[in-house]
């Protein structure tokens, strides 16, 4: 093998802050070592004796032990070279790449210039040590330690010391949300705040910045705000990996979640690598602070054994073991319980904060992502010495609209041009986790029959496992899917590429077709054409957010409020936003006083569809069908949705019955018939008008019929098909 072969730097980085190998900056050089790998065994060994590793096995060619072996035989020429040129005791650390062949090697600092110099030599030092001639490799070494010894020192490094409390905040999904309330509930506090993200730098509401400023370089920008008195910081794997952080230490770190996205890039392969990436904030929280960690996501709370700040726990599950553990180490806990966030404090009662029901973020509850992020935020808020009562303020006045927290679960309602209304959601569901907690929040806000259609679309740089798994969740849960582009985010995919992954994967849950479009804004208004009242369309959102938002705007979409939003959760449960007075009108024995409750709540919600049924209904049971028709038939005329629907459409029919009026109540209920062709209620109520009708054959025939599909027992079987046969006759 020549010597050009046997080793090169494939990569050489400087990076400037807190990384994955050191707590302070460091130099990474990515190595091809092909020839270590193919070398004879004999001849390493004695490389190594000559390097100070006696008794070293280099093991087999191109094996994972002769691999470890080039790792600390490197690890300790790096070490050689630094030592001979002034800088005793340096930590060196190497790792596996993402090849065989591949290692990666990383050492502190301190000058840029002569730590750039080392890095820059090692791939010829290392391929002129392979040279069968011994004084080839000794002159290598010896003109490094020369060079590496001359080089202009070069800058000092510059990582940012915060003179200001700092939160990092970091995870797969919902760093940007948790990042933005925090900062809500910080300037709640009345301090001046800013804060970065991939949004931008934005400085007490006012973007200052615009771009992805997740990395260092955010960091900066905050810090150098003029007057600034809290720094929240969305720190994203990229920067980390590419930079390292911006920051030298922190006072609170945040974890929310680990799950695999971005998988594939950077030599991040695996979830664990990673969450290794990720526990980088935790490392640079100073004792004294403290660091918030999912305690529902294992790789993330065992990143507590490697903290030396005080852990605090966040969960769903108050009865998780995480919380149990962080009180028992000294730490907190926050949860929720008996519907309120609550924090949980060593040998003292849990402190209620706030219901669910009163933090906006929470959807009313529906979002459980948004929840977790809600008690992340409050750990954070408090750990940071933030006022008990304005963290309660801030969770309370917090919107998931796009003012608060643009691109992430912002919903809107959009009004149809004949009556009714789609709910739109725009949100980022970037990967499997984002998308599942969407569709679980689109089936929380359709009513009942509702459909969902979703535009499907992410980012080009997710493996094709990604892309096809979203494809299989989509179609597994979505009744309709159109594909939306974003062109600015293809990063090295064609449209074509992206999209024939996704269909692999809807594919495999039998969707054979879905429509495409090249923008995320033709996908919305195409969907939205094809929606119906009370369904729901959600569109993946990456680029075209504002052009989304002012389209919205145009078309008369609005925001939906907490108040609206809890309505529509409550809709879609079936129910009733008055449900308990529904309810207990009901239980009321007099009919003329359960007329007037209805009639009360009727004024207070005009032209309400199921009020209006309500109240037919109270006419109905006080024997007053003339009064009851005219209700049911507003009800329906207003709307009024399933399964509430489908009942005053029966009460009608049986109302017209009781009238006198046979003719009309069959009409309705052979309508019904056909479409819930099963509902025994329908059943009897047309046996009952055909028999007033004079078919009372008919009527006895259906009864047959009904009771034979719905039996079970032995005679019924002997004898089924003569009843049927008898029945037939009868009609």
């Amino acid at each position: 093998m020549t010597s050009a072969a046997a080793v090169s730097a494939t990569e050489v980085r400087v990076l400037e802050g807190p990384n994955l190998y050191f707590a302070q900056p460091a130099m990474k050089v990515i190595l091809q070592v092909p020839g270590y790998l193919a070398a004879p065994e004999p001849a390493l060994r004695a490389l190594a004796a000559r390097v100070g590793l006696r008794g070293a096995r280099p093991g087999a060619a191109d094996s994972e032990q002769r691999q470890r072996f080039v790792m600390r035989f490197t690890t300790a020429v790096v070490r050689r070279v630094a030592a001979e040129s002034g800088t005793a005791r340096l930590s060196v650390r190497a790792r596996t790449g993402g090849s065989r062949q591949e290692i990666v090697v990383a050492f502190p600092w301190r000058r840029r210039g002569r730590g750039l110099a080392l890095g820059e030599a090692l791939a010829p030092v290392l391929t002129a040590l392979l040279d069968p001639d011994e004084a080839v490799g000794d002159e290598a070494v010896a003109g490094v330690i020369a060079a590496v010894t001359a080089a202009d020192p070069g800058d000092k490094p510059n990582v940012v010391t915060p003179k200001v409390p700092v939160a990092s905040i970091t995870g797969t999904n919902g760093k940007t949300t948790t990042t933005r309330l925090l900062a809500h509930i910080g300037m709640t506090a009345g301090l001046r705040t800013a804060w970065s993200s991939t949004d931008g730098v934005v400085a007490q509401g006012e973007m200052v910045e615009p771009g992805d400023y997740s990395g260092p370089a955010g960091a900066r920008t905050v810090l150098s705000t003029p007057g600034v008195q809290l720094g929240i910081l969305e720190t994203a794997r990229g920067g980390m990996l590419l930079k390292g952080m911006g920051v030298s230490a922190n006072d609170v770190s945040v974890v929310t979640n680990v799950s695999a996205d971005h998988l594939g890039l950077q030599g991040i392969d695996t979830i664990d690598q990673l969450a290794e990436v990720k526990a980088i904030v935790t490392q640079a929280t100073r004792p004294e602070g403290w660091v918030v960690l999912n305690g529902d996501d294992p790789r993330v709370w065992a990143m507590r054994t490697r903290i030396k700040a005080r852990p605090w726990a966040f969960s769903l599950d108050p009865d998780s073991p995480a919380l149990r553990e962080s009180l028992a180490a000294g730490g907190r806990g926050v949860t929720v319980l008996d519907g309120d966030i609550v924090v949980l404090h060593p040998g003292a009662d849990p402190d209620h904060l706030a219901a669910i029901l009163d933090v906006p973020v929470t959807l009313s509850g529906l979002s459980e992502h948004n929840i977790a992020n809600a008690l992340a935020a409050t750990a954070a808020a408090l750990g940071l010495g933030l006022p008990r009562q304005a963290v309660i303020e801030g969770l309370r006045t917090f919107a998931p609209d796009p003012a608060h927290n643009p691109g992430r679960m912002n919903v809107y309602t959009y009004p149809l041009p004949d009556g009714g209304a789609v709910t739109v959601i725009v949100d980022l569901a970037h990967n499997e986790a984002g998308l599942e907690a969407l569709l679980r929040v689109c089936d929380g806000l359709r009513v009942p029959g509702g459909l969902v259609h979703l535009g499907l679309g992410t980012a080009g740089d997710r493996t094709d496992d990604l892309l096809q798994s979203l494809g299989e969740l989509a179609g597994r849960r979505a009744d309709t899917i159109a594909a939306v582009h974003k062109e600015h985010y293809l990063r090295g995919r064609t449209m074509e590429d992206l999209e024939t992954q996704l269909r692999i994967g809807l594919s495999r849950v039998g969707v054979a077709e879905i429509d495409s479009h090249s923008t995320e804004l033709d996908g919305l208004k195409a969907l939205v054409a094809r929606a119906a009242d009370g369904d729901v369309v959600a569109v993946m959102c990456h680029s075209d957010r504002v052009l989304l938002d002012a389209w919205l705007t145009e078309e008369g979409a609005t925001p939906d409020d907490a108040t609206a939003i809890r309505r529509k959760v409550v809709a879609a449960r079936g129910e009733h936003e008055q449900e308990a007075a529904i309810a207990t009108l009901w239980e009321r024995e007099d009919d003329q006083a359960r007329i007037a409750d209805a009639q009360a709540l009727l004024s207070a919600h005009p032209g309400d569809a199921r009020l209006l049924f309500e109240l037919g209904g109270a006419f109905d049971a006080a024997g007053q069908e003339d009064e009851a028709v005219g209700y049911y038939e507003q009800a329906l005329a207003a709307g009024l949705r399933e399964p509430h629907r489908h009942r005053a459409e029966i009460q009608l029919a049986s109302s017209h019955r009781a009238l006198g009026h046979p003719g009309v109540a069959l009409e309705i209920l052979d309508r019904l018939a056909e479409q819930r062709p099963g509902s025994t209620a329908v059943i009897a109520f047309r046996a009952l008008a055909a028999f007033d009708a004079g078919r009372a054959g008919a009527a006895v025939a259906d009864l047959v019929d009904a009771l034979l599909a719905h039996s079970g027992d032995s005679d019924g079987e002997a004898y089924r098909a003569a009843l049927h046969r008898y029945a037939a006759d009868l009609r």
